[in-house]
């Protein structure tokens, strides 16, 4: 990256228009796990109220991350702020603290991510994939903010 703005990726106008993330929140309230999908909820940062979005979980190595595909979102600032927050899958609700992790920690949990969710999420990566080497992921890393979780209930 040559700005030094951080990256965010907005939904496209396809995406807008069919409403993907609705679509995924509602089954995932209703506790459908659609691959590894759960509702994210943290307080808003300027607000104080509750944020609700949906993202995908991963488990890497018996910890769980959230990674931002899209950069620096909403939900990830209000995270950084926070520290904490639910995940939820129907009526499961997970509390949890965040840690933001280093770049250089980065570019394994990213080829993991895109293994899994490249359908998904790969366009976002702008050409970088499960394949990539290790120093392509990692110069895509300061774009994809990533946070371990740890489970407090």
């Amino acid at each position: 990256m040559t700005t030094t703005e951080p990256r965010y990726l907005r939904p496209g106008r396809l995406v807008r228009a069919l409403h993907f993330d609705p679509i995924v929140a509602f089954l995932v309230r209703r506790g459908v796990n659609v691959w590894g999908s759960r509702v994210l909820s943290v307080r808003g940062r300027k607000s104080g109220e509750m944020r609700s979005t949906p993202v995908n979980l991963m488990t890497f190595e018996g910890e769980q991350y959230l990674v931002a595909p899209r950069g620096h979102t909403q939900w990830v600032r209000n995270l950084r702020a926070a520290g904490e927050g639910e995940l939820r899958l129907g009526k499961r609700v997970q509390r949890f603290t965040a840690v933001e992790l280093a770049d250089e920690v980065k570019p394994a949990l990213l080829r993991a991510y895109l293994k899994r969710w490249a359908f998904e999420v790969g366009a976002f990566f702008e050409g970088v994939n499960a394949k990539s080497s290790e120093e392509d992921l990692l110069r895509a890393a300061p774009g994809h903010p990533i946070f371990r979780l740890s489970i407090v209930d």
